[in-house]
């Protein structure tokens, strides 16, 4: 049996102790590099997996994004469109009030011309009338005042009538003494002139316009002629 402290002994144990133990080295690094392998793919897997998980998401972002950005946009054409057609609708509804303010202002002015024309219907009427009546009087008049007095009347250019007195005058029963008379647009009478000038004659006019009394006018008339003729 061979002494541990024989040299060859102790050198085959000391190989064998190195052998184990690069054995044991060699197992454990080939385990560690098996080890990291397995955590260098395990990592790449881990990382490509993040990878294409961030890929996914950045994609899904710009997605939404996109999505986000064309709602926007269609969102804002949209508020465009309904401004517009909100000024649209207040300008229309500005020209409905200024349609409905001439509507009413020409319905106020037809009410205001139906009633002038009736206003004016109702004078022309009365003026007729009164003009009948005047003419009647002033027939009525003429032909007292021609067969008893002398009395001639002419109807004389602008619509006037000039009346011509005789036998005023006890020198000179022919001599004429006349006035010229009008009718106004409202039917009242208006002295024009006189020859010889009777400055009474605005106040007969007066009193004519008042009473209407024609004959009762010409008789006045003349009565100022003859008291004028006889100075």
């Amino acid at each position: 049996m061979a002494s541990i402290t024989d040299p060859n002994v102790s050198d085959w144990f000391t190989n064998a102790m190195e052998e184990i133990r690069n054995k044991l080295l060699i197992q454990t690094c080939g385990d560690m590099i098996d080890t990291t392998v397995e955590l260098c793919q395990s990592h790449k897997q881990f990382v490509k997996s993040a990878v294409d998980t961030c890929s996914k998401k950045c994609k899904d972002d710009e997605t939404l994004f996109e999505t986000i950005q064309t709602y926007k946009r269609g969102l804002e054409q949209k508020n465009m469109s309904m401004k517009e057609k909100r000024n649209a609708i207040s300008e229309m509804m500005s020209e409905i009030q200024r349609k409905e303010v001439q509507k009413d202002n020409i319905i106020q002015k037809t009410e205001r011309l139906r009633e002038e024309q009736v206003k004016r219907k109702e004078l022309i009427v009365s003026q007729n009338k009164a003009n009948k009546d005047r003419l009647r009087n002033l027939n009525k008049a003429k032909q007292v005042f021609q067969d008893r007095l002398g009395l001639e009347i002419r109807k004389i250019p602008g619509e006037k009538l000039q009346f011509i007195f005789r036998n005023i005058n006890p020198a000179d029963h022919d001599s004429a003494y006349t006035f010229t008379m009008g009718i106004k647009e409202d039917g009242s009478y208006q002295i024009v002139s006189s020859d010889p000038q009777l400055d009474c004659l605005p106040a007969l006019e007066n009193r004519l316009q008042e009473t209407n009394n024609f004959s009762a006018f010409l008789a006045n008339v003349r009565k100022e002629f003859v008291s004028q003729a006889r100075f």
